[in-house]
């Protein structure tokens, strides 16, 4: 398989995990379960996260990134086992919401509203979060990191950039 193309399908746990908190937040049974992971602490009178960021996303995220992993095993070989293959698929979602969570909580201490653009770190936060918690699972080289974060980056900009003219999106970054 073409390494783009195989750099595109083996990370797509992670992007789905991206994308599926708002989508979760439109599921009328988890609406009202809308817990702020931080619970709503502050430092030096600024909250660690803010309300977006949800146990409902961590949750649903994680689920949804280990389900994906477990469709995609007939053509990635995560690895022979389902369990391992769904923790796999876990791990990199969950992985990508806490890379998504250490930049909110630095947006905020940088004193960055919620919502407002921070290039090029809100696009690359899950990815890189997903690949700290693959690395010691994954042994991927350094050569098909770079693979991955080129291909994520580009998505990401891509469907953010396609949102934006199909007016889902207030900008187009």
């Amino acid at each position: 398989m073409n390494p783009w193309l195989t750099a595109l399908v083996f990370f797509l746990p992670a992007g789905v995990a991206n994308a599926t908190p708002v989508l979760a937040n439109k599921i009328p049974l988890l609406k009202s379960w809308n817990t702020p992971i931080d619970f709503g602490a502050s430092r030096h009178g600024k909250r660690l996260l803010g309300n977006n960021k949800t146990w409902r996303g961590m949750l649903s995220a994680s689920l949804a990134a280990g389900i994906t992993a477990l469709l995609l095993s007939p053509i990635v070989d995560y690895d022979r086992s389902l369990v391992v293959t769904f923790g796999f698929g876990f791990l990199m979602g969950f992985g990508a919401l806490f890379g998504d969570a250490v930049e909110s909580f630095i947006k905020r201490q940088r004193g960055i509203a919620a919502g407002k653009s921070w290039f090029p770190f809100d696009q690359i936060d899950y990815i890189i979060g997903g690949l700290v918690f693959l690395a010691p699972v994954a042994h991927l080289s350094s050569g098909e990191m770079a693979l991955i974060f080129i291909v994520y980056f580009a998505l990401h900009l891509l469907t953010a950039y396609a949102a934006y003219l199909l007016g889902l999106k207030d900008r187009p970054i």
